[in-house]
């Protein structure tokens, strides 16, 4: 049986990673800007982390959720203080999509409606909901396509209020930054304009943070840089360092009903040892606050060059927006500066390092940059 030749690989072949360096097969060593696409929060087998989950496999590894977790009630009252949202509820699923499912969900279980409002280059995941709210045609099957869901330009609060005012819209899903469509951040203002167009209209705002949220960009979620406080959350990626765990925090007037939502894996006893182990490490290593000091040290220190048109993000968020392909350019930072680093469209490369990535470490990289550029 062959593997289903579905993704671009880079001859890379990876066997072992501390913090933000990874090793191949060959001894060769990496500085690791990416994290696998925003994964590793904390960096690679911090031993904190390596040790919770290697504890945890001593003891019980899984049930399902027909019994009592106190993992999953710790990691509620742990992850409301780190984020600031006490009063919110906690369900917990396996992916940042699956997430995206379940705030879609649970915006046409509230208010009975059946349209979904999204954005102009947006990306919720690959699964049926949440890849109809993503604006890419290609990853979009016929199947997929048959949701209600309009695709309304960022920022543009008119446009979005044209379709609430129909009265057939149950949630608005927005990214905190859109990540794969090319790192751009929606500005406060729009994002305030946005909570209260949904309250008017009675439609709950869904905030994607997937990628944006878990301390990445100097906040605990991006979307607090503007404020607001959506109905849903969405979580994934860095919530459990690399460990397949995601969730939605809930807003308090969102009321449960019994099998409304449900999942087999969400919040097993290995995923919940490592998201508590990723929140401690956050806070006692103050992750979150390095992301802030680290990212504006990057984005401030990214050599001018004509060939980069601007440079966009907030915190280990950032893209770099070229005039022309990055390809090439990604090649030699991969393998003559030996420096893994993402891309969005063709002409953006993307900083998604660990929150934990130092100064020296972000100076590496300015070096190498310069010297391909």
């Amino acid at each position: 049986m062959n593997l289903f030749d579905v993704y671009s690989l880079f001859d890379v072949t990876p066997v072992r990673a501390q913090g933000c360096r990874i090793w191949d097969d060959k001894g060769q060593e990496y500085l690791d800007l990416y994290g696998g696409h925003a994964v590793i929060s904390v960096g690679h087998t911090h031993p904190r982390y390596v040790a919770a989950l290697k504890d945890q496999l001593d003891r019980i590894g899984f049930y399902s959720n027909s019994v009592k977790n106190p993992l999953q009630e710790q990691l509620a009252k742990e992850l409301g203080e780190a984020s600031g949202y006490t009063d919110y509820s906690l369900f917990l699923d396996n992916s940042g999509a699956e997430s995206n499912e379940n705030a879609l969900k649970l915006a046409s279980f509230q208010t009975g409606r059946d349209r979904i409002v999204a954005f102009h280059r947006s990306f919720h995941g690959r699964t049926s909901g949440a890849v109809a709210a993503t604006d890419n045609p290609k990853i979009v099957s016929p199947f997929n396509a048959n949701h209600k869901v309009t695709f309304c330009d960022l920022n543009d609060a008119a446009g979005v209020e044209k379709e609430l005012a129909k009265g057939d819209v149950a949630g608005v899903i927005i990214e905190g930054i859109q990540g794969c469509g090319g790192i751009h951040v929606p500005s406060d203002a729009f994002m305030l304009e946005l909570e209260a167009l949904c309250h008017k209209y009675g439609a709950l705002l869904l905030l994607d943070e997937v990628q944006s949220g878990y301390g990445r960009t100097g906040r605990f979620f991006a979307h607090q840089w503007a404020g607001v406080r959506p109905d849903v959350i969405t979580m994934g990626k860095g919530i459990a360092n690399g460990f397949p765990c995601g969730g939605i925090l809930i807003a308090p007037h969102i009321r449960a009903a019994k099998g409304m939502l449900g999942t087999t894996f969400g919040g097993n006893y290995l995923a919940m040892a490592a998201a508590l182990a990723v929140l401690a490490i956050m806070r006692d290593e103050d992750l979150v606050g390095n992301a802030l000091r680290v990212g504006e040290y990057l984005k401030d220190n990214i050599p001018a060059s004509p060939l980069i048109n601007e440079v966009r993000g907030r915190g280990l968020m950032l893209g770099m927006e070229f005039n022309c392909p990055i390809a090439d350019i990604r090649r030699k930072l991969l393998f003559e500066k030996h420096i893994f680093t993402g891309v969005a469209g063709s002409n953006m490369i993307r900083l998604l390092a660990p929150l934990c990535l130092s100064q020296d470490e972000a100076a590496t990289f300015i070096t190498a940059l310069k010297e391909v550029l």
